[in-house]
C-alpha cells in the first residue's frame, strides 16, 4: 500500500519559519547545504510515535500550500495510472540525488500531492 510519509512547507524566510515551529510545536529543523541549495529537514517527533516529518522549502509562485508526499514503488507506473484515470501531472518526475525520484499531481477534485519513488543510487545521470 502506498501511504502519505513526508510533507514539504513552502516558506519565504527558512530562519523566521524554523524559529516559529520549533517554539510553538518542538519540531527539530535541521539545515543540509546540498548543492541545489539548502535544505531544511523537519523532525515532527520521536519515530516510535505515529505521525510523519517533512521539510521545508523556498515558495514559489504556483507553490503557496503544504504537500503531503505518498511513497511509491513504481513511479512511472503512479503516473501513468493518474494520468489514464484523468488527474494531471504538475511537476514531472525529477531526480533527487541519492535519494530516488519526485514528481507531483492534480487529482480530480483539484488537489495537489507529491509522490517520491525511493532509490539511493538515484542520480542525475538518469537521463530525466
Amino acid at each position: 500500500m502506498n501511504r502519505v510519509y513526508y510533507f514539504e512547507m513552502p516558506v519565504d524566510d527558512f530562519e523566521r519559519a524554523a524559529k516559529f515551529y520549533e517554539s510553538v510545536f518542538g519540531w527539530e529543523i535541521t539545515r543540509t547545504d546540498r548543492p541545489s541549495g539548502p535544505y531544511y529537514s523537519v523532525k515532527t517527533g520521536d519515530d516510535s510515535e505515529p505521525g510523519i516529518n517533512g521539510s521545508l522549502f523556498k515558495r514559489e509562485e504556483g507553490w503557496n500550500t503544504v504537500s503531503n508526499v505518498i511513497r511509491v514503488e513504481d513511479i512511472d507506473g503512479a503516473i501513468s495510472r493518474i494520468e489514464a484515470l484523468g488527474g494531471t501531472i504538475v511537476f514531472p518526475k525529477t531526480v533527487i540525488n541519492g535519494v530516488g525520484y519526485l514528481a507531483y499531481f492534480r487529482d480530480l477534485e483539484g488537489n495537489v500531492f507529491g509522490m517520491m519513488e525511493s532509490n539511493p543510487e538515484a542520480s542525475a545521470k538518469d537521463g530525466l
